[in-house]
């Protein structure tokens, strides 16, 4: 039945699963790799990149969500060296899995669709009944982002705990194992914590699908104890990916993009856009102790992925707003059962008003798709001029990076070239004294016509200053949107 069902775009694993995005094997520590130019002193140490890539071929639809995570690692070391591996990160799952020689456990978008993801939900939980796989021990992918926290670098995906990954002395990845901080957690984390830069302190959310509350905020101090759950109220669960802190309040978006399991008794997808529902974000101090302080402001026909950054000042009248830089995207469902095709993914500015409880948005670039990428981490929470982001076209790929100046509203684009494309960049301060755009942008860059790959560093002020490393045959899938 399901091999005649027509699957759209975005969980078609003959477009998800080609060219850039096939599939590639654990690389060991390669080193002494060919490296083009100077690398600057202030980037040394090691680049990571996570992303999903199935160890097993899919059998029904997948979705570029839906890979078992998998770390790129270049190390850039003194004396112009440098050094790469790939490695991916032994979850539960994934060792399971390759212990049995089989895909068994249910992969979050592609295959939870409909009559069919309710037989496969079914099917694991008798094989969890009787012993076959062991679900206790987690079912997540940890396949979108790396944060380095308290000592511990942590590979996240929002349907599990953190991973710990530690990479060794020469230069290669190790997993450790689950990362319950001492038993202080025993729910998931979305993929987008949050480090203070100035208390080292990390902000987080976690969300339910099945149980209320459907969604908590907690953080954790710079020497990893946690503070209380905050149990938000929420009418059904949503989607939050990501979320921003301001240096005194975190900012959690409500949108439209909700999780309706009955959907999937109609034979639908479980992931709904529900077209009566207004997008909300809601203002809560850091250290609110519960949900009684938090102010939700409608934020209308807005659906943001990723939020960029976010901080608090006063208007021309004296009163206190926050301004909040993210990508809106539309149609806001598109990245899961659309087309790929009408993707619009719009810089924005919204101003939220704590005293009239009113909202505004404005697009800062229009006709570009933007998404995937950063500002200077050290900045976080503060005003920002600069905004470093993936040029998303033609989606998913990514052709090149801007460089968004806020104050100013000039984009500074740097494409790769003719069928080149590559990662989210990834923004690394010349020194904490220098000025905001001084620094450099790294990312992986994919050569599809030669089958190359390179890692690319640029200045970041100017754009300029290339340095390839490892132009060689080694095949990377750069992904936008994790």
């Amino acid at each position: 039945m399901e091999k005649n069902k027509k699957l759209n775009r975005m969980v078609d694993p003959a477009f998800q699963l080609e060219g850039n995005y096939a599939p590639v094997p654990e690389c060991p520590v390669q080193h002494g790799v060919e490296v083009m130019g100077t690398i600057p002193r202030s980037v040394q140490g090691v680049y990571l990149r996570n992303g999903g890539n199935p160890l097993f071929p899919p059998i029904s639809g997948h979705h570029f969500f839906d890979g078992d995570g998998m770390i790129h690692a270049v190390t850039l070391a003194a004396k112009n060296r440098a050094s790469y591996c790939c490695r991916f990160t032994r979850t539960n799952r994934l060792l399971r899995e390759s212990a049995l020689g089989k895909p068994v456990f249910p992969k979050p978008i592609g295959k939870l669709n409909g009559h069919t993801g309710l037989a496969r939900l079914a099917l694991f939980g008798a094989r969890s009944l009787i012993g076959m796989i062991d679900s206790t021990q987690g079912i997540g992918l940890a396949n979108v982002a790396v944060v380095y926290f308290n000592g511990r670098l942590l590979a996240m995906s929002e349907d599990d705990l953190p991973y710990v990954v530690h990479i060794t002395p020469y230069g290669d990845l190790h997993t450790i194992g689950r990362c319950d901080f001492n038993g202080q957690i025993k729910d998931s984390m979305i993929a987008h914590p949050k480090v203070d830069p100035i208390t080292g302190d990390l902000y987080t959310l976690s969300y339910n699908v099945l149980f209320k509350p459907h969604l908590k905020f907690f953080k954790f101090d710079k020497w990893g104890n946690k503070s209380r759950d905050v149990a938000i109220s929420l009418q059904h669960p949503t989607m939050i990916h990501d979320f921003a802190t301001t240096q005194s309040h975190v900012i959690i978006p409500d949108h439209q993009m909700i999780f309706k399991l009955s959907e999937m008794i109609r034979d639908r997808s479980p992931v709904v856009y529900d077209q009566n529902k207004i997008t909300r974000f809601g203002v809560l101090p850091k250290h609110a102790t519960d949900e009684s302080t938090i102010q939700w402001i409608d934020v209308p026909d807005c659906f943001c992925y990723h939020m960029w950054n976010a901080w608090e000042e006063d208007d021309e009248h004296g009163d206190k707003i926050v301004v909040v830089i993210n990508s809106c995207m539309t149609p806001p469902d598109s990245i899961f059962s659309g087309d790929g095709k009408s993707i619009k993914s719009e810089l924005s500015e919204i101003r939220l008003k704590l005293k009239t409880g009113e909202s505004t948005r404005r697009v800062l670039v229009s006709g570009m798709n933007l998404e995937g990428g950063q500002v200077n981490k050290q900045e976080l929470g503060k005003k920002t001029q600069y905004i470093y982001l993936a040029i998303a076209e033609p989606w998913p790929k990514c052709s090149g990076i801007a460089k968004v100046d806020l104050v100013t509203g000039n984009v500074t684009k740097y494409l790769y070239g003719d069928q080149k494309y590559g990662g989210e960049p990834c923004f690394v301060p010349k020194n904490m004294e220098e000025e905001e755009e001084e620094g450099f942008l790294m990312s992986f860059v994919r050569d599809e016509k030669n089958e190359k790959s390179e890692f690319v560093i640029l200045k970041a002020s100017r754009h300029t200053g290339s340095f390839y490393i490892f132009n060689g045959s080694h095949q990377e899938a750069s992904t936008c949107g994790g």
